[in-house]
């Protein structure tokens, strides 16, 4: 009987040092809020940052220098280290918040979850009136978990002796962009900083204002979704705005080895690539099913060029799990209720692209899930003696094997069962439940998109599911799953 071999002291060595590492980067980050209160005159949040910098900077060198060991993480204390880095950036995250007096402790940590995960949920409950400083942070924070999630997830991956299959459970081949985890690294800085420049020239352009642009290049390239305003986007009621969102909220949730292949001169595979293939046509027949239900409802004033501005919006947020919107919370609940509800739950979980910064189940797994039903069909039509080859395109020509179908199989089923004891839990403290499906949908592929159900008056434990839903969702279940099994083994040996 084969077992997962008990956590090593170098192994848990590597994982505390490079915690630590972590935590003192997470901390020196805060820094730039403090300028940021300075040039806008809100010096009641200075010490509050100084304060939460000095706790997770001594904590991180702690650990840092504690623990030394020059080993690299193995996979197995690679998902542990991913699996408790999230926790303990996001208790180190919360402090601002909390030394502030804006949220309560575990609102804080919700917020700073919400945040660093790249979900969006938000714990204020005027947006409106929240100062630049911790506005910059909020955003700051979705950016940094942005890069974090890529950097960290391909840094990983490019290791020779891991396979990507392990992490996301589809392609069953190494992904390398360059011959070292150190230049792939810088790779990826480049480009998401190039994106980032980007983004905010778009949203400059389109109308909005510098501190404005740069706050949203932050959440929206991030795919995170924390708004400045209480209506979020609509707030600027500018149809150039939205437009350059949409532009970046695709760049965000693309798949960022397809962006490099690309950016080599290779345009070709935007539209080769199978996760292209998924994503575009349920943009498309998402929006139009949306703005169809819209247009003939009593809300919209029959005007099919308005329905489909807030189709395609709401469709390119939730499938991109950006959570930005155009649409209110109260308007999604009241208006929305039946199909548009339903598409946006569904795109929400199909979630973005593999390797990017969004969530839910990939496009690259659902690409897999047909292809292997298709070809499942054909094998049943064909001679029992026919070879029905396995192939998909993503960056390059590669076959699949039965194995590899069946773990993406596996983790489509774990998050399922995931979402359903999500959604039961909530259900014993809301009734609706279309709109709970839809919220926890939301908050398990980290989207953010919101009808108004999370709020800061929600009860704690509905506060609880969402901030695991935020951490699962994030790590992709397996992490999660192998620190469970490696603690269970542990404690039947003792």
């Amino acid at each position: 009987m084969y077992s997962i071999n008990k956590l090593k002291k170098d192994e848990a060595y590597s994982i505390l040092h490079y915690t630590g590492y972590t935590c003192i980067l997470l901390g020196l980050s805060m820094l730039i809020p403090i300028l940021v209160a300075l040039i806008y005159h809100e010096y009641q949040y200075i010490m509050p940052f100084i304060y939460s910098i000095i706790i997770s900077v001594v904590f991180g060198f702690l650990l840092y220098h504690s623990f030394r060991n020059t080993n690299e993480l193995s996979l197995k204390s690679a998902m542990i280290f991913a699996t408790v880095i999230w926790l303990i950036g996001s208790a180190l995250a919360a402090l601002p918040f909390y030394f502030s007096r804006d949220l309560s402790y575990l609102n804080s940590y919700f917020e700073a979850m919400s945040g660093l995960t790249t979900t969006g949920f938000t714990m204020y409950t005027n947006l409106d009136i929240v100062t630049h400083t911790m506005n910059f942070w909020r955003g700051f924070m979705q950016w940094f978990g942005g890069i974090g999630i890529i950097v960290m997830g391909l840094a990983i991956l490019t290791s020779p002796s891991i396979n990507i299959m392990r992490m996301y459970s589809a392609e069953g081949r190494e992904e390398r962009l360059a011959p070292s985890i150190k230049h792939t690294t810088r790779i990826i800085l480049y480009i998401y900083l190039i994106f980032t420049v980007i983004s905010i020239i778009l949203f400059i352009l389109a109308g909005m204002p510098l501190f404005d642009s740069i706050f949203y290049a932050f959440t929206a390239l991030s795919t995170g979704g924390f708004a400045m305003q209480n209506a979020s986007l609509a707030y600027y009621n500018s149809i150039w705005i939205e437009i350059a969102a949409i532009i970046i909220m695709l760049i965000g949730a693309t798949n960022f080895a397809l962006h490099y292949t690309v950016l080599k001169g290779n345009w070709r595979e935007y539209f080769k690539d199978i996760e292209t293939k998924v994503a575009y046509p349920l943009l498309i027949i998402g929006t139009l099913l949306v703005a169809v239900f819209l247009y003939n409802g009593p809300y919209y004033g029959h005007d099919f060029l308005l329905s489909i501005r807030y189709s395609v919006f709401q469709v390119v947020s939730a499938l991109t799990t950006t959570g930005l919107q155009t649409a209110s919370g109260t308007q999604i609940t009241n208006q929305w209720e039946g199909m548009g509800i339903f598409v946006l739950t569904i795109l929400m979980m199909v979630g973005a692209g593999a390797c990017s910064t969004g969530g839910g189940m990939k496009w690259l797994r659902i690409g897999i899930l047909v292809k292997g039903m298709w070809w499942q069909v054909k094998s049943l039509l064909l001679p029992k003696n026919a070879v029905v080859p396995h192939r998909i395109h993503h960056v390059k020509e590669i076959t699949l094997d039965n194995k590899i179908l069946k773990v993406t199989g596996l983790f489509v089923f774990s998050y399922l069962m995931i979402y359903l004891v999500s959604v039961i839990i909530i259900l014993f403290y809301y009734q609706n439940v279309s709109q709970v499906m839809f919220e926890v949908a939301s908050a398990l592929s980290n989207v953010g998109l919101g009808s108004g159900l999370m709020s800061a008056s929600a009860p704690a434990v509905t506060k609880i599911v969402f901030i695991i839903d935020f951490w699962i969702g994030r790590l992709e279940i397996w992490p999660i799953l192998l620190v469970l099994v490696i603690l269970a083994q542990n404690t039947i040996r003792k």
